[in-house]
């Protein structure tokens, strides 16, 4: 693999509950809806389990994504293709972080902060929270 091991770690408030992040980060019509525009490969099943490998689309750029571990508050992917790594995930009530590590071309901090905004956005719209 061509590029520059990288890693980043990242975590923002967001109003939303542990429930709704879960919904946004494991169904996979959640996640094609943020990840715009980030293709999915199609025939997904409903939820990502552990186990399940699919491609995602940048552009030209293919990144194989391998479910390796689904947690109630925690998922894990390991990478390859356009990225050689991990990635993972972690919420809570009201909080989410991601952490990815991994050699690629692709300016990986940058992407990761762009994919918690549009996530932030996307459960902003979609679960609005009443104090």
């Amino acid at each position: 693999m061509f590029g520059i091991f990288q890693h980043s770690s990242l975590r923002i408030e967001v109003p939303a509950t542990e429930q709704a992040l879960r919904q946004g980060l494991l169904q996979t019509a959640s996640l094609q809806t943020w990840l715009s525009p980030q293709r999915l490969s199609s025939g997904l099943p409903e939820e990502l389990t552990a186990g399940l490998t699919f491609t995602s689309w940048l552009g030209p750029i293919a990144i194989q994504h391998q479910v390796v571990q689904v947690e109630t508050n925690s998922l894990r992917l390991l990478l390859s293709q356009g990225i050689d790594g991990f990635h993972e995930w972690h919420w809570g009530e009201g909080w989410v972080q991601s952490r990815i590590e991994g050699i690629s071309l692709l300016p990986l901090n940058l992407g990761q902060t762009l994919s918690l905004l549009r996530l932030r956005q996307f459960l902003v719209a979609t679960h609005p929270q009443t104090n």
